[in-house]
């Protein structure tokens, strides 16, 4: 009919469509990993080689598959992570060692060592890689032949292929500022479409598009974490690797910046909550869900401006104008003029200058202005 809504694409159409969105996805996933994989695959066969040639282990596998789990794609520091393989790897075929020397060789003494390996490794460190390696070295420990140059050969493969993971992530590094830098693009991104949502849910007095910003807002917290771990990690070669050190003052300020986002995010959380609720309760007038609607609107837009900002750090007009933006808003955070009487109203409006304190400590705004620029209430 005229005019209808188009529909959704069912049965098949849906089925190639999920395919296509799939491998579009995978393509540029893989497009992305070319150079990672490259580095981790001359890393593996190098240690292995090394410790072949060089230490005459026979078969060192263990050189390659430490080396290959130290470089891996994980967003651990891999300074970390190579420290759990080595150590897990040593520490597990020492326990493994001498469990079998006591116990014997079995499947239930397969059984109790891996358990025992385990219950150990949680005890001394929470690490998901350092658990995995002690408990896998313990076990293999037991069921495969010891090597001809006795078992701690493998734990020394093991270091040489955390020492050459090591090696290549401070002298092949990559860039310690993009992948962060899009991170923060990304997450004020989704706060962008929070805050866009709670202006819709004013404009149409609908709780449910607030209720929708929430569970959006939420669902970027384990993301936000991830990023704030990976930060970590770029830190570290920033920190470490000659090729970087001079950025490690720019590093170090993207990891304050994302905590800045990661406050903001959780107050827009609260924001939509309350919002769902004084829309509920018909707390606001129509003038005041108007100004109050446009406001965030407008803090969206600028919001996109700092994030395009933050990902280019050397353009700093804009970051210079998405704080400007963000400040003509801050100006006019206050109940009255904004024509909100009801004190439900007025939470809404404290809740949204504390986000909007959080938003212009990201633009590099010095606290003390912020106050200054907040009308007193």
């Amino acid at each position: 009919m005229p005019g209808s809504a188009p529909s959704e694409p069912t049965g098949t159409a849906a089925t190639v469509l999920f395919l296509k969105r799939r491998i579009r996805l995978g393509l540029r996933r893989s497009a992305s990993s070319v150079l990672p994989a490259l580095l981790m695959a001359i890393c593996a066969v190098s240690a292995y080689y090394f410790s072949e040639l060089v230490l005459g282990h026979q078969g060192p596998l263990f050189a390659a598959t430490s080396a290959i789990i130290a470089l891996g794609f994980s967003r651990d520091p891999r300074v970390r992570r190579v420290l759990e393989v080595g150590l897990g790897c040593t520490i597990g075929i020492a326990l493994g060692d001498m469990l079998l020397h006591w116990l014997g060789s079995g499947i239930w003494q397969a059984a109790l060592i891996l358990f025992l390996s385990i219950v150990l490794a949680r005890f001394l460190d929470s690490g998901a890689i350092f658990t995995t390696q002690l408990a896998l070295q313990s076990l293999l420990v037991v069921l495969l032949p010891i090597p001809a140059g006795g078992p701690f050969t493998r734990s020394l493969d093991a270091v040489v292929g955390g020492c050459f993971a090591l090696a290549a992530t401070f002298l092949i590094p990559r860039d310690p500022r993009r992948e962060p830098k899009d991170d923060l693009k990304e997450v004020l991104g989704e706060l962008s479409l929070v805050l866009r949502e709670c202006a819709s849910a004013l404009a149409y007095n609908d709780s449910t598009t607030a209720w929708h910003a929430l569970v959006r807002a939420r669902g970027q917290q384990p993301r936000i974490d991830a990023m704030r771990q990976g930060l970590r990690g770029s830190v570290e070669i920033a920190r470490l690797s000659p090729l970087y050190r001079r950025h490690l003052q720019e590093v170090e300020g993207l990891a304050k910046l994302m905590v800045r986002v990661d406050y903001a995010m959780r107050s827009a959380r609260v924001l939509a909550r309350r919002l769902a609720s004084v829309i509920n309760n018909a707390a606001l007038s129509e003038a005041g869900s108007m100004h109050l609607a446009e406001v965030m609107s407008e803090t969206a837009t600028a919001v996109d401006e700092l994030g395009a900002a933050l990902a280019d750090t050397t353009s700093r007009i804009t970051l210079s104008h998405a704080r400007d933006s963000l400040a003509d808003i801050a100006i006019r955070l206050h109940p009255a003029t904004l024509e909100i009487t009801r004190m439900e109203g007025e939470t809404v409006v404290l809740l949204f200058r504390t986000l909007m304190v959080d938003l212009l400590e990201a633009a590099k705004m010095d606290p003390a202005d912020i106050r200054s620029l907040l009308p007193a209430l």
